[in-house]
């Protein structure tokens, strides 16, 4: 049995497929998806069918592909205990809400899956998400925090903290650290994320008494911010705030200390990335981001995850990966407590997730469907991220 099997007393099996989703699932009333014993001694005939709608390509592929792989961790260690069989399916959404809505009516088909995972990003879930709500099917977002997902219905949960739970957190503690009084905002004011994010760095600037200096937009397409940068610098402001996707953060961090801009960068979640180490190198040093998990963690289901990811895989894993990986445990978790792979009866357990121990830390689902547990603050040192103190 796995460290984390162990930890969650979970047992299940698994089949990947990354093509076309499949019917047969069985996801609506299916008497053979209804079993006996709970928790751990929970068995069910059938196997529990579960979708995945990641976006593998396009903008935000390097998301999807750390969520792909937490995912197929999650499922290979259920795999191992046997007991419940997960049919996991996982569908490319491409970054593009039309491609996530087809997904989602695959899913949501009379014989598609009992639950599904996902969209990637925020966008994607805003459009997809009432397709599932109208025909029941219940939804665990698990990196998706922009306001108002989980209010588009009452199947619809997430794992990952909102930017209205870390960004406040992330403020205040870059004003404590560094004494900052003005900031310049920029943001990318075509997408739900990172407007999302834009409106609560905004408001939490506000709140902590630091003056924005300058607010500047730009598409996430853009890929050239110099003019921006230079608009910045002239503000002479102390930090510079920005919301915007991992494609865009890494050409704007290095742009800008090209720049001479040397004040801190606080970015909201796409900053969340080990990409951003990588592509950017030396300019990344300094940059603060708050967090929903850190690797740093000693919890004994985090110190589990941390070794078997890295030896699946070769490489340590993101905060995208560690929420996927969260998710599909948080799914066992719910099957388990009423021992049932309907979408009523996951929909319910989900519901009553409470103080359950998982590598994100204790994690509970408020009356809201909202995930709640500790954030974290990070700072780019020597290439990682580290606490920022």
């Amino acid at each position: 049995m796995s460290h984390r099997a162990r930890a969650f007393l979970a047992a299940t099996a698994v089949t990947v497929t990354l093509a076309a989703c499949t019917s047969g699932g069985g996801g609506g009333d299916d008497a053979s998806l209804v079993g006996e014993g709970t928790g751990a001694d929970c068995t069910i005939g059938s196997p529990v069918p579960v979708g995945a709608a990641l976006s593998l390509t396009g903008a935000a592929a390097s998301y999807g592909e750390s969520q792909q792989m937490g995912l197929e961790l999650a499922a290979e260690q259920l795999n191992a205990d046997g007991g419940v069989e997960y049919e996991l399916t996982i569908e490319d959404d491409q970054t593009d809400p039309r491609q996530g809505i087809a997904v989602f009516e695959q899913f949501t088909a009379d014989d598609g899956v009992s639950v599904i995972i996902g969209p990637t990003l925020s966008n994607g879930g805003f459009q997809a998400q009432p397709i599932a709500q109208e025909e029941g099917v219940p939804v665990l977002a698990i990196s998706n925090t922009a306001d108002g997902i989980t209010e588009q219905g009452d199947y619809i949960f997430r794992d990952s903290l909102t930017e209205a739970q870390v960004i406040p957190q992330t403020i205040a503690k870059a004003k404590e650290v560094y004494g900052a009084e003005s900031a310049v905002v920029m943001y990318s004011n075509d997408d739900a994320f990172t407007e999302a994010g834009y409106e609560v760095f905004a408001e939490s600037l506000d709140a902590e008494g630091i003056e924005v200096a300058e607010t500047l937009e730009f598409s996430t397409s853009d890929t050239d911010f110099r003019a921006l940068l230079t608009e910045a610098r002239s503000a002479d402001a102390d930090l510079l705030v920005v919301s915007a996707l991992i494609e865009a953060a890494i050409p704007l961090v290095t742009q800008a200390r090209e720049l001479g801009i040397d004040v801190p960068i606080v970015g909201g979640n796409g900053f969340n990335n080990p990409q951003l180490m990588a592509d950017a190198g030396d300019a990344a040093e300094g940059v603060v981001v708050g967090a929903a998990w850190n690797s740093a963690s000693d919890n004994p289901e985090n110190t589990a995850f941390l070794a078997d990811f890295e030896e699946k895989y070769g490489t340590p894993p993101d905060q995208f990966a560690a929420q996927a990986y969260t998710g599909l445990m948080l799914i066992d978790t719910a099957v388990r407590s009423t021992c049932s792979g309907e979408r009523d009866a996951i929909k319910e357990g989900l519901g009553t997730i409470d103080g359950v121990p998982t590598v994100l830390g204790e994690l509970t689902i408020n009356d809201a469907r909202d995930a709640e547990h500790e954030a974290v603050v990070q700072i780019v040192e020597d290439g990682a991220f580290a606490v920022l103190d």
